[in-house]
Parts: C-alpha cells; structure tokens; sequence
C-alpha cells in the first residue's frame, strides 16, 4: 500500500508549512489526487489519519478533490478526457494518448491554526 508512504509525505509537507508559517495546529488538509494517478482515495484516508497520529495534523480532516484525467491524442490532436492510461482517444479511438492531467496528487491548501 503507497498511500501510506504518500501520506507520509503529506504530514511532512505539513509539518514544513507549519515552521516556515508559524502555526500549531491543522484542522483541514485540501488534497488534489488524479483520476489517473493510482492513488486510492479511501486508503489515502485511512493511511492520513493513521499518519498523523501524534503531529500537529492529529484529528485534521482530509478533504479530497479528484481532478479528472485528460490526455492529449497524437492520432487526432484532440485533448481529451481519459478515464485510464492506455485507453484508446475517445474522439477517434486512436493511439497513443499522452495523459495531461489527472495523474498528480497535491496539497492545494491547509486550514491552520
């Protein structure tokens, strides 16, 4: 399971936003995850809450924002949405399609204390 090491490195980026802010307590963790980015959001959950047992992310909420994936068809030129690598374009059923989006997993924002 990566989600906890993913989770892992959440609580660590927290934690570096905490010294450089200032701050001493996180109640809210905004966190983008692609469609495409083999990323579960339930584990992330589990794996969050289990991570941050102990730091100043002790009893924050997850918020999870799935961010759709999209590709680029080199067959057609079309940018298009893609429900999973490797899938064929949508728009012409051509390969290959490069993924543009919906393959990263990011904190986008903190509420802090």
């Amino acid at each position: 399971m990566h989600e906890m090491s993913l989770a892992m490195s959440v609580i660590d980026i927290v934690e570096n936003a905490a010294r450089a802010g200032n701050f001493r307590r996180v109640s809210t963790v905004w966190l983008e995850i692609g469609q495409l980015s083999a990323v579960e959001p339930e584990a992330m959950r589990f794996c969050f809450a289990a991570a941050a047992r102990g730091t100043l992310a002790d009893g924050a909420q997850l918020q999870i924002i799935e961010v759709n994936g999209r590709g680029l068809c080199f067959n057609c030129g079309e940018t298009v949405p893609l429900a999973a690598l490797y899938d064929p374009c949508p728009a012409c059923g051509g390969y290959p399609v490069q993924a543009t989006g919906g393959t990263e997993m990011r904190v986008k924002e903190l509420e802090v204390e």
